[in-house]
């Protein structure tokens, strides 16, 4: 006979302990009138008529505290534009992450460069600046740190390498938007800092890319790249470099201006939420946050992440365990699952077109924290759910706990 502890599990019909709807994203009428005043004007276009959008990209770089931005169709692109006018040439290597979105490393293959794949601190899961030195070699040309969850890198560090060995730095703030490291918006820190829009984004316009930067060469490069290569100084039909056609339209750039209002706002609630969900998950067994970093920092959390510890659950694999969360109500997911260098474009060596050397092989790499994380530790719960109340918290800890009593037994 099952236990009645088990009975109560929503898994197998019993109540569920988090009934609330996170809706993403959020918007009311001023969203939908912006647009619609874009669409009654008949200029939805970028360039032929870009009001909105340079309007955003000085809205951007401001709240950035950014000399520069730069829009454009996604968050890869954004990274691409960056390494590009960053001076990389094929077969220069990247230091990259392997717990993070593919596009951190494919994006290098795409400017036929390689990846050279880091692995991530335990405490963190951002890339542990202790373990870069020992890769570095004479074809090493930039580090791209991951703000990863929204959580800082420790830059100080990163940062410090890049200026012994001549390294540039390009954040990837996909996760980042509005998080802070040592009071610096994140993307503001390094030579460049990529983000996107994407549909789960903080701030979001379905989809898009910005690419910031205090640099004036780095930006009239980016700028001319995703503007088939024009410049302000030429002609409509002069095209100077090598760019192609990634602008945004003017529906995009209205619709991200109203968003960008809330951000704030946006940011402080999951900021204080994470710190009451680590507050609350500090008596929880076999459920430890990770941790927000050495430096004081504002996490915008666009992912809240614990690591799940099996043996205090009743050798509950995790993908169970992600199973009974998501039936309890409670929005997460068991992330990635595996670090990037085991997908099978690097496995398989499927670089196409791509000038990527003979020599390159993915197949004996391994980052144990990564792969610790991938397989058995990392539960996220998603950024929507951290925009809830004081009272969803607790409703997400006594899923938990409920779970817990119920298997442990």
């Amino acid at each position: 006979m099952m236990d009645i502890n088990k009975k109560r599990l929503a898994i197998v019909g019993g109540p569920k302990s988090v009934e609330k709807i996170f809706p993403w994203p959020i918007y009311d009428e001023t969203d939908v009138q912006a647009v619609a005043s874009v669409v009654r004007s008949g200029q939805w276009g970028n360039p032929d008529c870009a009001d909105e959008v340079a309007r955003f990209e000085q809205e951007f770089a401001a709240y950035c505290d950014s000399k520069y931005a730069v829009t454009c169709v996604n968050g890869s692109v954004s990274l691409r534009l960056a390494l590009i006018a960053a001076g990389l040439r094929p077969g220069d290597e990247v230091i990259v992450p392997p717990y993070t979105f593919i596009a951190t490393a494919s994006v290098v293959l795409e400017i036929n460069c390689v990846p050279v794949f880091v692995d991530i601190d335990p405490r963190t899961y951002n890339l542990d600046p202790e373990r870069i030195e020992a890769v570095i070699t004479e074809k090493t040309r930039a580090i791209i740190p991951v703000h990863f969850a929204g959580l800082a890198c420790d830059m100080a560090a990163i940062l410090d390498i890049a200026k012994r060995y001549n390294l540039r730095v390009i954040e990837d703030a996909a996760h980042a938007h509005g998080a802070e490291y040592k009071g610096r918006k994140l993307g503001s820190i390094g030579d460049a800092g990529s983000f996107s829009f994407q549909s789960s984004k903080n701030l979001t316009s379905g989809e898009g890319g910005i690419v910031i930067t205090n640099d004036d060469a780095l930006y009239e490069t980016m700028n001319s790249l995703r503007n088939v290569g024009r410049l302000p100084s030429g002609q409509w039909y002069d095209h100077f470099n090598p760019g192609c056609n990634y602008r945004i339209t003017q529906l995009q750039a209205v619709l991200l201006s109203e968003q960008l209002k809330r951000l704030d706002e946006q940011t402080i609630i999951r900021n204080e939420n994470g710190l009451y969900l680590d507050s609350l998950l500090a008596d929880v067994d076999g459920i430890t946050p990770l941790s927000r970093g050495a430096v004081a920092v504002r996490h915008c959390y666009h992912l809240y992440i614990v690591k799940y510890d099996k043996t205090k659950f009743g050798q509950l694999p995790k993908n169970e365990f992600i199973a009974m969360l998501l039936a309890e109500g409670v929005p997460c997911s068991a992330g990635y699952p595996h670090p990037l260098y085991k997908q099978p474009v690097f496995q398989q060596k499927n670089f196409m077109c791509y000038a990527i050397p003979e020599s390159v092989d993915y197949t004996q790499v391994y980052c144990p924290e990564a792969e610790q994380a991938c397989l058995h530790e990392a539960v996220w719960i998603f950024q929507q759910a951290m925009l809830g109340t004081r009272a969803d918290m607790e409703s997400f800890v006594r899923a938990i706990q409920k779970i817990q009593m119920a298997v442990s037994g």
